[in-house]
């Protein structure tokens, strides 16, 4: 069923009037929660590319931190179409992926094809869990007729599946052959 939304067309939906107001509370939190996993990221990634060692990795990273800070951009533009500030809320999900990868990065020797195997994988889990965040909030924002945040979400959520498929791709070409031979 279509509900009339009166003045405020960005909340048009097909919810029950009882639904909608549950989920645009849980559609904000969980764009409070993503803004400061992004953030969150912007210090972090330099640390990632720091402690990498192939080039071809170091790139990959250094990209995707620059489409991270795009990333919070996009984030801000949605809380501008909510008529929201932006405000973060921690995520207890990202810091804890994170802290998993400095935990690889500290029991890994450092200049090592070991080491950048290990920063890939924790570098995938993040992307992981950043496509299943933007996929399931870009059908949310559909579903609450947020179209315009939808697209903002799809474009992110875009870049998010290709940052995984760039890293597969360095680890498929030598990193993961490299440290297989490592002694």
């Amino acid at each position: 069923m279509k509900k009339d939304t009166g003045s405020d067309p960005k909340f048009a939906t097909k919810t029950s009037p009882q639904a909608e107001p549950a989920l645009v509370e849980l559609f904000k939190d969980s764009i409070m929660d993503i803004y400061w996993a992004e953030n969150h990221l912007v210090k972090k990634l330099p640390k990632m590319i720091e402690a990498a060692s192939s080039k071809q990795l170091k790139q990959t990273i250094t990209t995707h931190l620059e489409e991270t800070k795009g990333h919070v951009s996009r984030l801000e533009q949605v809380f501008e179409l909510l008529g929201e500030e932006p405000l973060a809320k921690k995520c207890d999900a990202m810091e804890g992926l994170t802290m998993e990868g400095e935990e690889i990065v500290e029991s890994t020797e450092p200049d090592t094809a070991t080491r950048d195997v290990g920063i890939i994988l924790a570098s995938q889990k993040v992307e992981h869990y950043e496509i299943a965040t933007y996929g399931g909030l870009v059908q949310l924002a559909m579903t609450l007729g947020l179209n315009n945040a939808a697209d903002i979400l799809s474009k992110t959520l875009a870049e998010e599946k290709n940052a995984d498929e760039l890293l597969t791709g360095v680890a498929e070409n030598d990193i993961n052959y490299k440290a297989a031979q490592e002694a």
